[in-house]
């Protein structure tokens, strides 16, 4: 009894399914190194920093409580994209029984289509975030030696001066993150969390964070940075960023760089009427931004 049409994508699906999970996921999701995730239930998203309290003064005995009020210093907004691509077979690609060997291997090549498209709009951010003109809610870059608060002083998100990933200028940048305060002026006390290097510079950042005397010396000193677990997350490559000296420290503020889920990734499969042609697609919507550019500290190297 020759299988019909309809029964032949009913049964084909499910594998093509499995298949392009398993390649999507193959490919990677790097983004998620970098990025907070969250899901959204509408069109767009906006997250409104707020300035805090000053800090606390003593009340005297049968004294009025002192009262503050906060502020809202800006709104980041995520609007989110919807990425959608398909391909489909041939009626007489199907009639061949040539479906099996060419719906894997579309299958396989639509997965490396959507992930990719993910990965650079993910990078996108990082990349260019010395780049002047690409200002986020406070009207900088993201990566800024003047990132302005509303007491009136900045904060700094990068070197002074640009440059490469060392020992120096690593410390300097966990010295940096540990000056930081808030929209008040108050102490974040904030900490690195993980290296964000391109490929380009796994290597030095193997011999900064994993080796146990101090690199291009040889004298007996201790690595501090190792010893001290200044950077607890270790580090991690991202093959998208494109500047091959240019390194980040993701920090432990609070709302940094954040990914917003609108649909999750669905996938389908159907016939068309006309030409007789069977179809697979993919489909997602999210969006990537920054709430909080104190989540990330950057150089673009020497």
């Amino acid at each position: 009894m020759a299988i019909s049409r309809a029964q032949l994508l009913k049964e084909l699906l499910p594998g093509l399914n499995a298949l392009f999970g398993l390649e999507y996921a193959k490919y990677g999701e790097e983004h998620k190194e970098i990025y907070e995730t969250e899901s959204s239930d509408r069109s767009f998203e906006e997250e409104t920093k707020l300035s805090g309290f000053g800090a606390a003064p003593v009340k005297a005995e049968g004294s009025a409580i002192a009262y503050d009020s906060a502020q809202e210093a800006w709104t980041a907004r995520y609007n989110h994209e919807t990425i959608a691509m398909g391909f489909s077979l041939t009626e007489e690609a199907v009639e061949d029984n040539l479906y099996g060997s060419l719906s894997s291997r579309y299958t396989k090549a639509l997965a490396r289509a959507m992930a990719y498209t993910k990965q650079v709009k993910a990078a996108a951010i990082p990349n260019a975030a010395f780049t002047a003109g690409t200002t986020y809610g406070d009207g900088v870059v993201l990566c800024s030696t003047a990132h302005p608060l509303v007491s009136g002083g900045t904060n700094s998100n990068r070197p002074t001066i640009a440059a490469d990933l060392n020992e120096t200028s690593l410390e300097n940048a966990v010295i940096s993150i540990a000056a930081w305060t808030d929209e008040r002026g108050l102490l974040q006390a904030a900490r690195p969390k993980k290296l964000v290097i391109p490929p380009a510079l796994q290597f030095v950042a193997t011999r900064l964070l994993e080796t146990d005397g101090r690199q291009g010396t040889a004298n007996n000193d201790i690595n501090a940075l190792r010893n001290n677990n200044s950077i607890p997350g270790g580090y991690t490559v991202n093959h998208f960023l494109t500047d091959t000296d240019a390194w980040f420290v993701l920090t432990d503020v609070p709302n940094g760089l954040k990914h917003f889920t609108r649909t999750k990734m669905s996938t389908g499969m159907d016939g068309d009427f006309d030409t007789g042609n069977a179809r697979y697609k993919a489909r997602e919507r999210y969006s990537f931004g920054v709430s909080e550019p104190l989540g990330i500290y950057g150089s673009p190297g020497a």
